[in-house]
């Protein structure tokens, strides 16, 4: 049995920081204390003020480690923001060798040859995940160590963001005396808590709504095959009730989540029916109509992400909705009307401890970047990973040395 470890997560959100502190023991993962605190700073992902963002993230750091009693020193920080981008890369090698028979080493090879993409000097390589690999033209393989070829192709998901924005971040979770374990782009992290391997192996969309971005990825065979982020979400709606109802706006906000429903039930109250919110007065049809003429304009925008036009045939497990702004009412039912696809929302599961408060939606991310962690702990720590491998991870571990 592998030694019990602590793993922290911490999801820097445009509405919320959440830090989740856990004890992974193999595969369960038992969560020891959350702290979660409103998000400063924060815009679409994006930090814009430091400051603000540093504190915020602070606050939340000492609420995880007054509930789990543990002190906190290194974590796994999701990365969202329209400035990432991906592509599927290949690249192949030869096997020159006598016996023609695939070692590790050749492994090494083709997915260095995979990851040569040029990308700008403002931008570095996030994530290169394995899709599969291909031996003399037989695809699907995937683990091709100890078969015989001539050839071996392997594809690819890189994913790239901007440097700044990353440099951005970091310097956030550095300021509060924190290492950074790995970066995760965040609908890679929500995959793990919500998915299941079935969903995956067959082709499904996970749509993480949340206060900032719509963080969008799309599984086919068992592999990740499209991410993207959208700048719309949450803030949007929102925004788009307090300029159209005339309200400040917390209390557009307090209005969303209390009474807000994509396909509104006008049983026991007339269609007229007002609300009533901190002396602030609006119609039910109109804060409904309101949200749903947005919430269409994000299924749509979800569908234009999808490469292929036959959707149906790509992704025939259909839409999982995850994230805070997918709790609003009838939005599974309205995406099967748009989408003529199945559509569920998705809350995070397999997770113990004092963990009640998380088997929500709005929390999948957090959740998902501990599972992420637990899986990938068992790797070589620094070994090269985009940006934390090559020289985050080292830059820590020198500091360390001078603790």
């Amino acid at each position: 049995m592998r030694k019990r470890t602590t793993l922290t997560a911490i999801d820097v959100g445009t509405t919320k920081i959440c830090t989740i502190v856990a004890e992974v023991n193999d595969a369960d993962v038992r969560v020891a204390g959350v702290g979660i605190t409103p998000s400063n700073g924060m815009h679409k992902g994006l930090v814009v003020n430091i400051n603000d963002a540093r504190d915020s993230i602070r606050r939340s750091l000492i609420k995880a480690e007054q509930a789990s009693g543990y002190k906190i020193e290194s974590a796994y920080v999701g990365v969202t923001g329209r400035h990432v981008t991906s592509l599927n890369n290949r690249g192949a090698v030869a096997i020159t060798r006598n016996d023609r028979l695939v070692r590790s080493d050749d492994l090494k090879r083709v997915l260095q040859s995979a990851q040569s993409v040029k990308v700008s000097g403002d931008r570095k390589v996030l994530h290169a995940i394995t899709r599969s690999y291909a031996v003399d033209g037989q695809s699907g393989v995937k683990n091709p160590v100890g078969m015989h070829g001539f050839r071996l192709d392997v594809e690819t998901h890189v994913i790239t963001a901007a440097v700044a924005s990353i440099q951005n971040l970091t310097k956030c979770i550095r300021s509060v005396g924190l290492d950074i374990e790995d970066l995760v782009l965040e609908p890679l992290a929500s995959s793990e808590a919500v998915l299941t391997e079935d969903e995956k192996q067959v082709g499904v969309i996970l749509a993480d709504i949340g206060g900032g971005t719509t963080d969008i990825s799309v599984f086919k065979d068992g592999s990740i095959w499209h991410t993207a982020v959208l700048p719309v979400a949450g803030y949007q709606l929102t925004r788009d009730i307090a300029i159209g109802l005339g309200l400040p706006f917390e209390v557009a906000e307090q209005m969303k989540k209390r009474h807000g429903s994509v396909l509104p039930v006008y049983e026991g109250r007339a269609e007229t029916a007002s609300l009533a919110e901190d002396g602030h007065g609006a119609s039910y049809q109109d804060l409904c109509d309101i949200l749903r003429a947005r919430v269409e304009e994000i299924m749509r925008l979800i569908l234009l992400e999808l490469p292929r036009s036959e959707y149906e045939a790509l992704v025939p497990a259909g839409l999982v909705l995850t994230g805070g702004s997918s709790n609003l009412s009838g939005m599974d039912a309205m995406g099967r009307d748009i989408l003529r696809l199945p559509v569920r929302v998705g809350s995070p599961t397999n997770i113990y401890g004092i963990a009640d408060n998380l088997r929500d939606p709005a929390y999948a991310t957090g959740v998902g970047l501990l599972i992420w962690g637990a899986k990938h702990q068992s790797q070589q720590g620094w070994k090269k990973r985009g940006f934390v491998g090559n020289w985050w991870n080292i830059a820590s571990r020198i500091r360390a040395l001078f603790r």
